[in-house]
């Protein structure tokens, strides 16, 4: 097949639309299901690239959730805790399988964001993967392949029109790449990033420590800043994203928004969330929405009288102020990674609020010596990886 027409491009009224290869090459993918479209094959495509880095930097299994071509979502398969299998609502599945696990984790920190999402895997989809992705509203996925089981379970979502995508894993495209806009090519090589030993050998603060944990969730952050819409900032821990800021024309503002979902992901594992009563046979997406509002500053939504009914057995307690700030002082540990430099020292004491203990960025501003003295005075150690990673 060298090529595969669309119903539309980005909206309904851009006819025709078509995806296909200049040299008249076949396509290095093959549809299984349904009718991907024209952004289903955006967020396909850079979420196969982010996995398949991710896989080659970890050597674990690794899950994207791509939403309007930026992850919501990146994490490679390590086991959940109890507590994170509780609030990524995969607690009553049982033991899942890497891969799977590497899916929960992603579509999980920010569920939210990843609602409606396309998922992207770094191997073969195994039964365990599909059927948590099975009960969770996605539009489609792509993956090097499916184990029989699991292409049949994928193939019942949506009544039988989930998108899903097989990619040839031995595909690598040309190291030129081209991209029109007004009628005008523009023409750059690939951004290659090739995340080694000593990737993150440039530590620049006095401390100096940076365990091998803290390495996988650094080339984790790097990865997923490479096909995040920039300006871009990325929290994470424990082999997740946790946070990601993206899109942003101000770099504070990338690392003040992925600190606040790095700390509403915290939030939800204190025990003022994890005890609300939900109502039986409230659905997933009913228990994230209340539970965001739940945490946030507009909480009288689904606390009012009328309102709380709808989804709890009793009305739940307000979380106070003082409690939010008393339980995310736990948060430790985390690290934060950034496409650019940091322009000015305000970046790491916001990250700082948010457990951030390792930063990872390209450095090269002329305020570096004041970012580097923030991080001393906090304890953090930084890398200076000398490589900027924006994506457009």
């Amino acid at each position: 097949m060298t090529e595969l027409e669309l119903k539309y491009g980005c909206n309904p009224n851009q006819k025709p639309s078509k995806i296909f290869m200049n040299d008249g090459s076949n396509l290095p993918i093959e549809v299984l299901n349904g009718k991907p479209g024209y952004i289903n094959f955006l967020d396909a495509f850079n979420g196969w690239q982010l996995v398949k880095e991710l896989k080659k930097a970890t050597g674990l299994p690794a899950a994207t959730s791509f939403k309007h071509v930026s992850p919501a979502g990146a994490a490679v398969g390590q086991p959940l805790s109890d507590v994170e299998a509780k609030i990524y609502w995969v607690d009553d599945l049982g033991e899942l399988s890497p891969l799977a696990a590497a899916y929960a984790r992603a579509r999980g920190a920010d569920r939210m964001s990843s609602y409606g999402d396309f998922i992207a895997l770094s191997d073969v989809c195994d039964v365990s993967a599909a059927q948590l992705i099975k009960r969770e509203f996605s539009d489609g996925i792509i993956a090097p392949g499916y184990e029989p089981e699991a292409l049949e379970i994928l193939k019942e979502k949506k009544k039988g029109t989930y998108a899903i995508i097989q990619i040839d894993p031995d595909y690598v495209p040309n190291p030129i790449e081209h991209k029109e806009v007004f009628g005008i090519t523009f023409e750059q090589g690939r951004n290659e990033l090739n995340i080694d030993d000593e990737f993150f050998a440039n530590v620049v603060t006095a401390n100096k420590d940076i365990p091998k944990q803290a390495k996988i969730d650094m080339a984790i952050a790097m990865i997923t800043l490479k096909y995040t819409q920039s300006n871009s900032v990325c929290f994470v821990k424990g082999g997740q994203a946790i946070g990601i800021g993206a899109g942003q024309q101000s770099r504070i503002h990338c690392t003040r928004l992925a600190g606040s979902k790095a700390d509403n992901w915290l939030l939800r594992q204190s025990p003022q969330v994890l005890s609300l009563p939900f109502k039986e046979g409230i659905k997933r997406a009913e228990r994230d929405n209340a539970i965001d509002l739940y945490m946030g500053e507009d909480y009288m939504d689904v606390l009012a009288d009328g309102a709380w009914e709808k989804v709890f057995t009793s009305k739940p307690a307000v979380f106070t102020q003082e409690e939010k700030k008393e339980w995310l002082a736990k948060a430790t540990d985390v690290v934060c990674g950034s496409d650019a430099f940091f322009p000015f020292s305000d970046n790491v004491e916001r990250a700082f609020r948010s457990g951030v203990k390792y930063i990872a960025q390209p450095g090269g501003s002329i305020r570096d010596n004041d970012v580097i003295e923030a991080c001393d005075k906090h304890g953090i150690a930084m890398c200076f990886t000398g490589l900027r990673l924006f994506h457009h």
